[in-house]
């Protein structure tokens, strides 16, 4: 199938090829390799198509031409820069979270007096570096000084020894990077250079980003190198002047930007942005704080040559970019931390669309809210193709601007997150390396100490010696996560990636993530669980050799109500001989429904000493669903108190021992522990499901499993002796054992209290 011009000239695009015609000639801007030699053949082949539509585009899209406006009004801020202006006053005071810091090592004979000159040249050249943004009438305006002189401010730090130098260097850069603009004073570009020998210097550049973006480092650093070429040999600047500012920018998109221009672009996103998640629930290592404080740190990581290669060779394979396999490839990540398959991934997109605003610096930057459908386990080839036509589709429309679509959209402002999305996804082209004439220019990362959203993914190319790797950078926010968890993130995103390009047609949820030490870790290690317990025995006999450790000691206390080691077991010891008397052994099943109390435990232990498999019969549970419960069960005895008797009706060949009958006389029988013969693998209990589904449905446990659990328990939280435990789960749930015998098994002491008490959490 031939696709359209539109469609052309909008993959072209992704790639990151401009196409514009001057004077009924095509031309072209790429990335080094994104032309390939099948796309030249086809630009080739439909030349003439390209050309009409370029022109046709051109008289279309534009109401007017960018051109100089006049100064004499007020000169608004543009969409951009209104919303940092937003997030500015939002903040209630200034930080660093939208500072541009950026430093370079400079190696060689340093003309400090060019560098200045070069500098302020810049400055002047540039009127937004002269800009700053007061408030007039309520709104805020650009304000351009006429003439601004930045200081070179010089750092001397030659008297200093290596270490204290290298020590102090590091601390003067974190305070600048960390040192907040002030909007409406200004000025919102520093420079700093730190003098430590003769021919060794480093130069600090900090801007605010509402002056600045990526795009315009670039511009920054070309001009700087070539003014500094020409001022060291005291030539006269070789730049032309600059026919526009960003000031004019920012007046033509207010005027570009019209009612009708908005409304179809902004269709598309209220459509492809419907019903989307407002939060990524990714696992966090804190809490999400009330209100979020933008801190943050960044890891560093790059990647093998040989998988750059392979990156490539699938995105070709997919007609697709490198950002849009990389941008996939995260999504897929984010989808399998946060277990979401619905997901929106912001990502910078230039948005420099007219040549006339490429040589100038300013903020052009826009944002796109790229949504992702990963539901019903697609291969990672499907998510590709998809994600290359959302993609293609949003900068179709990607003239609207973020903060404007995130008020068209009614998208509720929360403080503890950013709106639309919290994970970024950005991709940056390789800078060209500078020098300073015969000053040699290496750059040094720094980092602001922010983060502006969750979790911020920068991807890039790196060159060393011929070969072409990935290098990335994870920014993530302190007051979620910690630096372990994001070195886990990045070793799974190298897995994910490895496991794509060896088979893009996976479903994406089998992709492995995990390291083969992660493997190991967890299907080895964690499960080397053996150890030496008392496999041969069960919890009732681990709690009789307690009762010969510490007769004297509190087992239970129920209100006033206190009972010692030795006192519980005599009282299970006789109900225990009472229950062998009648005919309850191994395996052979006995109900319980009694209210919370001493006798209700105290019951437990006794069936279990008498070999037999206890049956718990919560009193509050509905009297159709007890009659089910005792029906199938087939209990033969059951245990009770008269309150409770009239409500249970046990089948007719159940013996009902009703334990608060004064006829019900256990003086007599013997104080002594008994032998039933039960061994651990022996039923322990019977408990019933809630029947939620259907009827309930009893499940079986045998003792072995419990002795493993109180053992294992006490190993890992060793319980001292005395220490007391609530007793808060109701006996018919599983987990009301764990807390019985943990307890008994190693002298501590077990609170019980009322049904009442149990519901009332003040009381508690």
């Amino acid at each position: 199938m031939v696709k359209s011009i539109e469609q052309l000239i909008t993959e072209l695009y992704a790639l990151g090829i401009k196409l514009w015609v001057e004077e009924d000639q095509l031309y072209s801007q790429a990335p080094k390799g994104a032309i390939t030699p099948e796309l030249r053949v086809e630009i080739g082949q439909r030349k003439e198509a390209l050309i009409s539509h370029l022109r046709q585009m051109q008289s279309e899209v534009r109401p007017a031409p960018l051109q100089p406006f006049p100064r004499h009004d007020p000169l608004p801020l543009s969409f951009a820069q209104q919303r940092l202006w937003f997030l500015y006053q939002f903040e209630g005071q200034p930080n660093p979270t939208y500072n541009i810091p950026m430093a370079l090592r400079l190696t060689g004979s340093l003309q400090v007096a060019a560098l200045q000159h070069a500098l302020n040249e810049i400055v002047r050249r540039h009127e937004i570096l002269r800009t700053t943004f007061p408030t007039v009438e309520e709104q805020p305006v650009q304000r351009i000084s006429s003439s601004l002189t930045l200081p070179l401010s010089v750092e001397d730090l030659q008297p200093l020894p290596e270490p204290e130098q290298t020590a102090e260097l590091n601390r003067l850069l974190a305070h600048e990077v960390e040192r907040p603009f002030d909007l409406v004073r200004g000025p919102l570009f520093r420079i700093v250079l730190y003098v430590l020998r003769d021919t060794a210097y480093v130069l600090q550049i900090t801007m605010h980003h509402i002056i600045s973006d990526d795009w315009s480092l670039d511009i920054l650093m070309r001009e700087l190198d070539t003014l500094y070429r020409a001022f060291s040999h005291d030539q006269l600047s070789p730049l032309q002047e600059l026919p526009l500012q960003y000031a004019d920018f920012a007046q033509w998109q207010r005027l570009w930007l019209s009612d009708e221009v908005l409304a179809r672009q902004l269709a598309y996103w209220q459509q492809q942005l419907a019903m989307a998640p407002p939060l990524l629930e990714l696992p966090t290592d804190h809490p999400r704080p009330a209100r979020q404080s933008f801190t943050g740190r960044m890891e560093r990581f790059e990647m093998e040559p040989q998988l750059m290669v392979q990156l490539r060779s699938l995105s070709r394979e997919n007609a697709a970019s490198l950002f849009m396999t990389l941008y996939s490839a995260f999504a897929v990540l984010l989808s399998r931390y946060s277990g979401q398959e619905d997901l929106v991934i912001g990502t910078p997109i230039a948005h420099r669309h007219d040549q006339a605003v490429e040589p100038l610096i300013g903020l052009f930057l826009n944002t796109l809210a790229l949504r992702t459908d990963l539901s019903g386990n697609p291969s990672f080839a499907e998510v590709l193709k998809q994600v290359r036509q959302v993609t293609l589709e949003a900068y179709a429309h990607q003239d609207i601007p973020f903060e404007q679509l995130v008020d068209e959209l009614e998208v509720e402002r929360q403080l503890n997150h950013s709106p639309l999305f919290q994970a970024m996804f950005v991709w940056q082209d390789q800078r060209p390396t500078l020098a300073l004439d015969e000053v040699q220019a290496e750059p040094l990362e720094l980092h602001t100490g922010t983060a502006k959203f969750d979790l911020t993914l920068f991807l890039g190319e790196v060159e060393r010696e011929a070969n072409e790797g990935l290098w990335g950078l994870v920014e993530y926010n302190t007051d979620l996560f910690e630096a372990a968890t994001i070195d886990r993130f990045i070793c799974h995103f190298r897995q994910l990636l490895i496991g794509i390009v060896s088979d893009p047609n996976q479903p994406v949820k089998h992709v492995p993530l995990l390291t083969e030490a992660e493997r190991r870790q967890l299907l080895a290690e964690w499960n080397a669980t053996q150890c030496d317990y008392p496999s041969g025995q069960c919890v009732h006999q681990l709690f009789e050799a307690q009762v010969e450790r510490t007769p004297e000691a509190v087992a239970v206390v129920f209100g006033q109500t206190q009972w010692r080691y030795r006192e519980l077991n005599q009282q299970a010891n006789q109900l225990a001989h009472r229950l062998q008397a009648l005919g309850v052994g191994p395996d052979v099943l006995v109900g319980v429904c009694l209210e919370r109390s001493p006798q209700m435990a105290m019951s437990i232990l006794a069936i279990l000493k008498a070999g037999g498999a206890y049956v718990p019969l919560d009193p509050a549970y509905p009297q159709d669903r007890l009659r089910f419960m005792l029906d199938h069960a087939q209990v033969q005895v059951l245990l009770t108190q008269a309150s409770l008797r009239a409500w249970l009706t046990p089948p007719a060949n159940t013996v009902t021992l009703i334990l608060d009958d004064p006829e019900i006389d256990l003086a007599a029988e013997s104080q002594d522990n008994l032998s039933s013969g039960v061994t651990p693998d022996h039923l322990l209990y019977v408990i019933y499901t809630s029947g939620s589904t259907g009827r309930p449905k009893g499940v079986a446990m045998r003792h072995q499993p419990l002795t493993n659990l109180v053992w294992w328990q006490q190993t890992r939280t060793p319980m001292a002796e005395g220490a007391r435990t609530l007793q808060f789960t109701p006996v018919s749930f599983d987990v009301s054992c764990q807390e019985l015998f943990s307890t008994w098994c190693f002298g501590g002491t077990l609170v019980l209290v009322s049904e009442d008490i149990r519901r009332d959490g003040d009381a508690l």
